[in-house]
């Protein structure tokens, strides 16, 4: 079965030369809309479109990206509110120390002294560095920040990773 990555959301068109707005999802909006690069549109209980990227630029808070034969308003009209994503065949190699989402999301989290304190159900980006939200023991959700003090140890094979507990973090 084919897995495929959420890089945006087109939330409307802009001007009508076929442009769209796209709220990203995506670290790496510059490859990910590259100019030749192909994304797939998904449109709720419809096969996914597969569409090459025309162009790219960012306007405000925004990706705005054309494609291939998609010249017109009318014709990208129907894209409102469907998700941009790529087949796992398009990620790429991360350098070391590095994750994507989807490979943190799910993993179990312990303490250095094994207490287990529940699995990453969310990743938070609110600046300096990613904020992992753990669902505890009760429905209890931790913050974890993702910092070298903090976690000691990332095993994606195993899906668990290893946290120096420092004091006041739960």
């Amino acid at each position: 079965m084919d897995k495929w990555y959420n890089v945006g959301k087109i939330v409307n068109t802009h001007g009508i030369k076929g442009e769209v707005r796209i709220i990203s999802r995506t670290d790496f909006p510059e490859e990910r809309y590259k100019v030749g690069n192909t994304l797939h549109i998904f449109i709720a209980d419809k096969e996914p479109i597969e569409v090459t990227v025309q162009s790219h630029r960012t306007h405000k808070n925004f990706d705005l990206v054309t494609f291939e034969g998609y010249d017109n308003v009318n014709d990208v009209e129907k894209f409102k509110d469907s998700l941009v994503k790529v087949h796992e065949s398009q990620l790429g190699e991360l350098e070391e120390g590095e994750y994507y989402f989807h490979e943190i999301i799910g993993c179990t989290v312990i303490t250095e002294e094994g207490e287990e304190l529940g699995a990453i159900k969310e990743i938070l980006t609110p600046g300096a560095n990613d904020v992992w939200v753990v669902k505890g023991g009760k429905g209890k959700e931790i913050l974890i920040p993702f910092i070298d003090d903090i976690v000691k140890e990332i095993d994606i094979e195993e899906k668990r990773i290893t946290i120096h507990l420092m004091e006041g973090l739960i």
